[in-house]
């Protein structure tokens, strides 16, 4: 965090601030369905507003493609944050022009302002450097608190970074400080936590990670191709008999990388995928051939407590089964308050994210337990890759004065 600015350096007061935010939260019917996304907005909005600056929010919401969209506007998201915020917070049927310009100019010093849906333009998504500078001749500062948004190079999260002053929100902060803790610059022993269906979806993220933890524990339909490549009989278990080679491909980086890849000992089998249906638990090693590996099993959750015990660093993407239906979330859950219980005891700096991450931390009631839960989905699987972030990236250039691209 020491190589761009905070809210708590860069010079805000009386100034139009363009606060590029990440509003696009679930919607039924017209009606926000999950706040946590603009709850996470409000300690920004708090700091800008009390030192007296014209705050102007930016963001995206799904995927209009460049046309204007009343499907897609924010206005319903600006209401819903309002009701949060508990004082009014208006809103601009445009994100560039003179309706814009009107609506900025009607500002006082701490209101708030949500324009429309940037990506009702092309030159959002493209980083049309046109379109960024239209962006920015509506403010004097520009502040990003939009993480999950961060691995996008799109005009309001990458270009305007360029054209004007800027510094990371709280929420970005937070967020930064948090990852930057697990993988950067972390304490050791470093335990991963990985779930999910396949290798193939997360092979960066299992590559890079072998070279950062010393312990890498593998569960979900992932787990199944690691034993099948160590020749275990999986059965009926969902696993990718392409990837055989890759998998032990990464054994062999972690075992030079002296990182050790933990698999389960034992298994919950079941002859489908439903819920509350008859179970059993056996050895990895004794999976019948019609039944499915669809939850690590008890033994396999103690290795894992146990090991937790000797560790000061927990990074968790993916759940360990397929928790959507129980009785296989027990694992899950049951790790997950280890985890929990071990952060609260300060023991262990615990980060997870994703958004079945997030949802079964949910489930399991821990959300918040944890050293901190990222709610930014790609963002957060491709800082976990090792990628760099354009909207990290050009904040880091930025040092609060706009700087220019490199030809």
């Amino acid at each position: 965090m020491s190589d761009f600015l905070t809210l708590d350096t860069l010079p805000v007061s009386g100034k139009k601030v363009l606060l590029r935010a990440d509003l696009n939260v679930p919607m039924k019917d017209g009606t926000v369905t999950d706040t946590a996304r603009l709850t996470r907005l409000l300690p920004t909005l708090r700091d800008l507003a009390q030192k007296g600056a014209k705050i102007i929010i930016l963001s995206h919401f799904g995927r209009p493609d460049g046309q204007k969209n009343t499907k897609y506007s924010l206005r319903p998201i600006a209401a819903a944050l309002e009701t949060l915020w508990g004082q009014k917070i208006s809103f601009a049927e445009d994100c560039v022009g003179p309706v814009a310009g009107a609506a900025i100019e009607s500002l006082s010093a701490g209101q708030i302002l949500v324009l429309e849906n940037t990506r009702f333009y092309a030159g959002e998504e493209a980083n049309d450097p046109a379109f960024a500078a239209q962006l920015a001749a509506l403010g004097d500062v520009y502040v990003n608190d939009a993480f999950s948004a961060a691995h996008r190079a799109h005009a309001s999260t990458e270009g305007l970074a360029h054209l004007l002053p800027c510094a990371a929100g709280r929420l970005m902060q937070t967020e930064l400080t948090a990852l930057e803790k697990a993988l950067t610059h972390p304490q050791h022993p470093v335990m991963a936590l990985v779930g999910g269906s396949k290798i193939s979806t997360k092979l960066d993220l299992l590559e890079n990670l072998v070279a950062k933890v010393d312990l890498l524990v593998l569960g979900g339909g992932m787990a199944n191709t690691f034993l099948a490549a160590r020749g275990v009989k999986v059965g009926k278990s969902l696993h990718e008999k392409d990837m055989l080679e890759t998998a032990r491909a990464i054994e062999t980086r972690a075992a030079i990388r002296h990182c050790r890849i933990v698999l389960p000992q034992d298994a919950v089998v079941a002859t489908v995928l439903e819920s509350n249906i008859p179970t059993e638990t056996v050895s990895v090693t004794e999976i019948p051939e019609n039944s499915m590996m669809l939850d690590i099993g008890p033994e396999s959750v103690k290795e894992i407590a146990a090991l937790l015990q000797t560790c000061q660093t927990v990074v968790w993407n993916g759940p360990l089964g397929a928790f959507e239906f129980p009785p296989f979330d027990q694992s899950t859950t049951a790790v997950a308050q280890s985890v929990a219980r071990l952060s609260e005891q300060g023991k262990l700096l615990s980060v997870a994210g994703g958004g079945d991450t997030v949802a079964a931390l949910s489930h399991a009631g821990v959300m918040e337990k944890f050293g901190y839960v990222s709610t930014a989905g790609g963002a957060f699987l491709e800082w976990l890759e090792g990628k760099t972030l354009p909207g990290v990236a050009a904040l880091s250039c930025a040092k609060g004065t706009a700087c220019k691209k490199s030809a």
